[in-house]
C-alpha cells in the first residue's frame, strides 16, 4: 500500500507564489504542473484526484507532493543530473571558440582555414589543458553554429554612383521610373549573355530516375563546341525572347535587340527600358547611342558595376540551367540550340512574372551595413 500522502497546508504568504508560478506564462511547463499539484493537494485533493485533474500518473502527483512537504518551493526545481562530471572547463571552450573566430594567420598557422583536427592541435600546442579531441572541438563549435571550415566570396561595390543606378532599375520592377508610374504602353526588358554554353555527348545514355534511384548521367563525355544564348525578358509579362549565336558581342547583341523591337508590342510601345550590366556588348554611353539612334522609343538602363545579381534575366538564366542543361547530353550545336529554343517556347506558355521582393529600401540597409565595414562605399539614396 502507498504511504500517507503529505499534507500540504498553505498560508497566504505561502499561497502566492505557487499560484503565481501556476499562471507564469513565461515559466517552463514542468514548473507549472508541479505548482498546480502543490495548490491542488493544499486544497485537500488526493493524489489520484490530482492525478485525474491534470492528466498527469498518480506517482507524479505523490512525487511532488512530497518533495514540496519536504522541501518547500525549492524542492519543485529540478534536482542535479546524474552522470560524468564536467571533464573541460568553459573556460578552455571559449578559448577554442575564440581560436575559430581568428583567421589562421593570426596566429601564424599556415593554413587557409581552421578544421576541428587542427584547432585541436593548435589548443595543445598553445598549452590548453586538457587538451580536447577533433569530436570535442566540433560538439562545442556546433553549439553556436560556428563553421570557420566554410567561406562565401563577396565583393564590395565600388562605383560612387551605385545606388543611383541599382535604385533605378529597382523602381522600374516597381513599375516607376523619375517618381511616375509607367504607362500600360511602357515595358521593361532585363537583356544578357549566356555565354559558353556546352554541347556535350554522353559516351552513353543517361538512366532515368528509378524507385530509390536519381536520374544517372555518366561522367564521361566529348565536346562538340560552344554556343551562347543571348535572352531579352521582360520583367512584368514573364516573356522570353532569346537567340543563339556563335558568340557574344555587339552584333549579335544588336540581332537581339532588333528580334526585340521589331515586334509588337514593343515596335509601337511608347518605352522600352532596356536593364543591361556592363558587359561589353553593351557597356557605357556608346551602346545606349546605338539602342536609341537605331529605335527612339528605346532607353538603355545600366545597373553599376558589380550588380549582375540585380538583373532579372539572371534569375532565368539559372532556372534554364537548372531545367534544361544540367545534366546535359546533347549531340551537336543544332540541337543543343533547338532544345534551348524549345524550353524557352515552353517556359513562355507556363511561367509568371517573378515575386521580386528587393526594393530601394532593402538596398538602402544593405549599402548602410557595407559602410560600417568600408568608409568608402557608396552612400545609400534617399528613400
Amino acid at each position: 500500500m502507498p504511504s500517507r500522502p503529505y499534507v500540504v497546508c498553505l498560508g497566504d504568504a505561502e499561497r502566492a507564489e505557487p499560484e503565481s508560478l501556476s499562471r507564469r506564462a513565461t515559466a517552463a511547463h514542468r514548473i507549472v504542473l508541479r505548482a498546480r499539484i502543490v495548490l491542488l493537494a493544499a486544497a485537500g485533493a488526493g493524489n489520484s484526484e490530482i492525478a485525474g485533474r491534470l492528466g498527469i500518473c498518480e506517482d507524479t502527483a505523490r512525487k511532488w507532493r512530497r518533495r514540496y512537504g519536504e522541501k518547500g518551493l525549492g524542492g519543485l526545481c529540478d534536482a542535479p543530473r546524474p552522470g560524468r562530471p564536467r571533464v573541460f572547463p568553459a573556460a578552455v571552450a571559449a578559448q577554442v571558440k575564440a581560436l575559430a573566430c581568428e583567421m589562421p594567420a593570426a596566429s601564424r598557422t599556415p593554413l587557409a582555414r581552421w578544421t576541428c583536427p587542427e584547432l585541436a592541435r593548435k589548443a595543445a600546442a598553445d598549452g590548453i589543458v586538457p587538451a580536447p579531441s577533433p569530436s570535442t572541438v566540433r560538439r562545442w563549435l556546433a553549439g553556436d553554429a560556428i563553421r570557420p571550415w566554410q567561406h562565401r566570396s563577396w565583393i564590395f561595390p565600388r562605383d560612387p554612383h551605385y545606388a543611383l543606378k541599382a535604385s533605378r532599375v529597382l523602381d522600374l520592377y516597381q513599375r516607376e521610373w523619375d517618381g511616375k508610374p509607367l504607362g500600360c504602353e511602357e515595358y521593361v526588358i532585363s537583356a544578357d549573355e549566356k555565354p559558353g554554353v556546352q554541347a556535350r555527348t554522353r559516351i552513353h545514355l543517361p538512366l532515368p530516375a528509378g524507385p530509390r534511384r536519381a536520374i544517372r548521367a555518366e561522367s564521361e563525355y566529348l565536346r562538340c563546341g560552344t554556343l551562347a544564348y543571348l535572352a531579352a525578358y521582360d520583367v512584368h509579362h514573364a516573356k522570353v525572347m532569346g537567340r543563339c549565336e556563335p558568340s557574344t558581342g555587339i552584333k549579335p547583341f544588336t540581332a537581339l535587340v532588333d528580334q526585340v523591337m521589331t515586334a509588337e508590342p514593343y515596335a509601337s510601345a511608347k518605352t522600352v527600358f532596356w536593364v543591361v550590366d556592363n558587359g561589353a556588348s553593351h557597356r557605357n554611353w556608346a551602346a545606349a547611342a546605338r539602342l536609341s539612334d537605331a529605335y527612339p522609343n528605346a532607353q538603355m538602363v545600366h545597373l553599376p558595376v558589380h550588380a549582375s545579381w540585380l538583373n532579372q534575366v539572371e534569375v532565368y538564366f539559372s532556372v534554364i540551367q537548372r531545367k534544361l542543361l544540367t545534366p546535359d547530353d546533347f549531340e551537336d550545336l543544332d540541337e543543343l540550340a533547338a532544345q534551348i529554343l524549345a524550353f524557352e517556347e515552353h517556359y513562355n506558355t507556363v511561367a509568371g512574372p517573378f515575386d521580386w521582393k528587393f526594393t530601394r529600401a532593402d538596398l538602402n540597409q544593405l549599402l548602410i551595413r557595407i559602410k560600417r565595414h568600408d568608409r568608402h562605399a557608396p552612400q545609400p539614396t534617399a528613400a
